[in-house]
């Protein structure tokens, strides 16, 4: 057995861009997988106003990352692994999981935020499969913005945009961040 430059872990997902603010994220890669520890400052809610962007994110999503994602949830729907079968029914190939591509946009709201615990609450309608090459990747790319912010409540709406190949891929994607 050859010895591997990348690690397992995070071969798949691929962090491949990121850019915040307020608070600034390095670029991630799978030779260098992303830190789940916190941002060194925390977001400051009253340093928060509607409209503003918080963060961009684009994840690489192969098909290993569908093998992956398919043995963690339990999913082995053959779409997200038959070419032949995807197109069977009607699909252009194989597509991503939907709920996967939610947990990317909920990952990039948990890391803006420094802490996952604080995402109180998070939902999104789908509106577009994501067709994943083989050989290859497609790009999802998730921005959030500051969509309203709760004083009283300690906490702010990141409105997400999700979007692959330029199209939308979840709408009405929200995510409500407790900041103590």
């Amino acid at each position: 057995m050859s010895e591997s430059t990348t690690d397992e872990s995070t071969r798949g997902l691929e962090v491949v861009a990121a850019e915040a603010q307020p608070t600034a994220d390095a670029s991630v890669t799978a030779d260098a997988p992303a830190s789940r520890e916190a941002p060194a400052t925390r977001p400051v809610l009253t340093d928060l106003e509607p409209g503003q962007q918080l963060f961009i994110r684009t994840y690489a999503v192969d098909r290993d990352l569908l093998v992956r994602y398919a043995g963690a949830s339990g999913d082995f729907n053959p779409i997200h692994y038959n070419d032949r079968f995807a197109r069977e029914v009607g699909l252009p190939g194989v597509i991503a999981h939907g709920m996967a591509t939610m947990g990317l946009a909920g990952s990039a709201v948990a890391d803006w935020a420094g802490d996952p615990g604080a995402v109180m609450d998070y939902g999104v309608r789908f509106t577009r499969p994501i067709e994943v090459p083989d050989p290859g990747h497609v790009e999802v790319e998730v921005t959030g913005t500051v969509g309203a912010v709760d004083l009283a409540a300690s906490s702010v709406r990141v409105d997400l945009k999700v979007t692959s190949g330029g199209a939308s891929v979840l709408a009405k994607a929200q995510a409500v961040v407790r900041l103590d």
